[in-house]
């Protein structure tokens, strides 16, 4: 791979023990994840006080860095709490902690001190004087606010000390509110937004209705003459990486916790293929550009880099295009396979397998077996260990997966 110190660290989500591996075999230079209380994505697997720090040794063994988030907004009866939950953290070996909250950031300062403080895009820091005062107040790493564009960022770090990193979102979903201070969930359904709990309010279908009209309902949509606010579009950089260097962002975060670990995979593989060609002064490879299509997304934009992102109307459905059908858990040199069923697949169907740091090819399904040499023509039963031949041999940690219509309707 090239030499990344030439090029921003790419971090990935981690929202659990497969998601973890598949973001550090596939090219991330770091993680972020959280423990079980404090974070952001409540409803991710998340990592209990015993696996967290297995999970930060395995990161380390693959020279990654592990961040981990502390980055809701506590109420005074959890804040008793956090002492020990740093504590914790700081003991596991963790690397660096995303914090939000100014009074988490000064407890942090004191009972995790050997952890860097990295300030959450929870803080919506969208000038150089708000970075500069959180560096002055102990920070390492500032994360910009989403609603930034291209410019904006470049002059952040024009304008602040050359020792406080610049963290930018690159990819994923885009909340509908400041910088992910929503209170559109909590009003709507209970669950609070800023204490990980999101119930993604933003992304249903909303229709008018008129006082003296109940029961008439009239869609909201964009024309012309104005605009819908709600359902955005996904954030997609992939094409733009140089731009995002030369502006001088330190390290690019894929958002994603509590997305699959396919999702986890192919998008950190994608821009570490991305960003290693960035490095090397070359085009990228149009393959890896098109692998961010073969995960489930909402239509793409750039965010705000180039101007506002706008809205996608037409429907609030993911596009889901291609299934995951196993995981490659051991291939010998000549192709021969071991296999976990993930979804059912036939003989005879067309598979694409792609892996880390392999280009992604096409095949066509042979003969299946079972563990016991069984033929079998449909598996179906998930978690079934298959044994198959590949055309070349791939990694383990590789992942076949089949071209099929799952976007909801």
């Amino acid at each position: 791979m090239a030499d990344k110190r030439k090029v921003p660290e790419l971090l990935a989500p981690a929202g659990d023990w497969e998601r973890l591996r598949m973001a550090v075999l596939y090219g991330a230079d770091a993680v972020y994840l959280a423990g079980t209380a404090f974070g952001m994505r409540a409803f991710a697997g998340n990592f209990s006080p015993e696996e967290l720090p297995k999970a930060v040794a395995f990161a380390h063994e693959h020279g990654v860095k592990v961040h981990c988030t502390v980055n809701t907004m506590p109420r005074n009866n959890e804040v008793v709490s956090l002492p020990a939950h740093l504590e914790l953290l700081q003991d596991a070996g963790v690397d660096a902690l995303i914090l939000a909250d100014l009074g988490v950031f000064a407890l942090a300062g004191k009972y995790a001190p050997r952890c860097e403080r990295h300030v959450s895009t929870q803080q919506s820091i969208a000038n150089y004087e708000c970075a500069r005062a959180w560096h002055d107040l102990g920070a390492s790493r500032v994360v910009l606010a989403r609603e930034l564009s291209l410019t904006e960022i470049a002059e952040i770090r024009a304008r602040t000390p050359k020792e406080l990193e610049i963290e930018t979102f690159c990819h994923g979903a885009m909340c509908v509110s400041y910088s992910g201070r929503c209170l559109l969930s909590n009003y709507m359904t209970g669950r609070d937004s800023n204490r990980g709990e999101c119930a993604q309010p933003c992304r249903y279908q909303y229709a008018l209705m008129e006082e003296k009209r109940p029961g008439e309902y009239f869609p909201v949509f964009e024309d012309e003459k104005g605009s819908y606010i709600m359902n955005s579009r996904d954030m997609c950089t992939i094409d733009h990486l140089p731009e995002l260097r030369d502006a001088g962002v330190d390290c690019l975060k894929i958002e994603g916790r509590a997305k699959s670990a396919y999702y986890a995979a192919i998008v950190t593989g994608a821009y570490r293929h991305g960003l290693d060609a960035a490095a090397e002064g070359r085009e990228m490879d149009p393959v890896w550009r098109d692998e961010v299509e073969h995960v489930s997304h909402r239509p793409y934009s750039t965010g705000f880099l180039f101007g506002p992102p706008g809205q996608y109307y037409a429907t609030s459905r993911y596009l889901r295009e291609w299934q995951v059908v196993a995981l490659v858990t051991d291939c010998d040199e000549a192709g021969n396979a071991t296999l976990s069923l993930r979804n059912k697949f036939r003989t005879g169907e067309e598979l694409e397998a792609v892996g880390p740091d392999t280009r992604p090819f096409a095949f066509t399904a042979p003969e299946i077996f079972l563990e016991d040499g069984t033929p079998v023509e449909e598996p179906k039963t998930p978690q079934t260990i298959l044994k198959m031949k590949l055309p070349q041999a791939v990694p383990a940690w590789s992942l076949l997966r089949r071209r099929v219509e799952l976007s909801a309707k």
